[in-house]
């Protein structure tokens, strides 16, 4: 069974979310301007994984809008489902027929750390940091452990 991924309560800031939100793994938030899988946020203690032994079955809601967007589930920035035609089972699916270029073009805002070679790309600019700079990936990192040690 695919696990999802724990949002506590007040994990991103201060209520936000106002309580704890189960994502999928690849189901994106937005920080900065930019759209991050919930599985690239994980911290271990505040966006942990979510075993859901107790559960026989898991069961997600998907907002599907015109376009692809950002609404408020629990309170913290959550994407709406990216266009997918309905006769299509999953984004798998759609990926095949449409490409992963048209996917692409249709978030409503950057991404990043989404498929293999993002997630790479993402940690080799994080291990450049020290030369670079920190990253906008590095602050969010930052600003959330920061955030889950004033909470634990």
């Amino acid at each position: 069974m695919a696990r999802p991924v724990r949002i506590a309560r007040s994990a991103l800031a201060p209520n936000v979310p106002n309580s704890d939100l189960y994502v999928t793994q690849g189901h994106a938030l937005l920080f900065d301007d930019l759209l991050i899988p919930a599985a690239s946020l994980i911290n271990g203690t505040t966006i942990s994984l979510y075993a859901a032994e107790e559960h026989d079955e898991l069961e997600f809601f998907h907002i599907k809008l015109e376009t692809h967007d950002v609404i408020y589930a629990e309170g913290a920035p959550c994407e709406t489902l990216l266009r997918v035609d309905e006769t299509m089972s999953n984004f798998a699916d759609y990926v095949r027929e449409h490409g992963a270029s048209e996917a692409q073009e249709a978030y409503c805002a950057a991404i990043i750390c989404n498929g293999r070679r993002s997630e790479l790309s993402t940690r080799v600019r994080s291990l450049m940091s020290p030369w670079l700079g920190p990253q906008k990936f590095d602050n969010i990192r930052a600003r959330l452990e920061q955030r889950a040690t004033e909470l634990v």
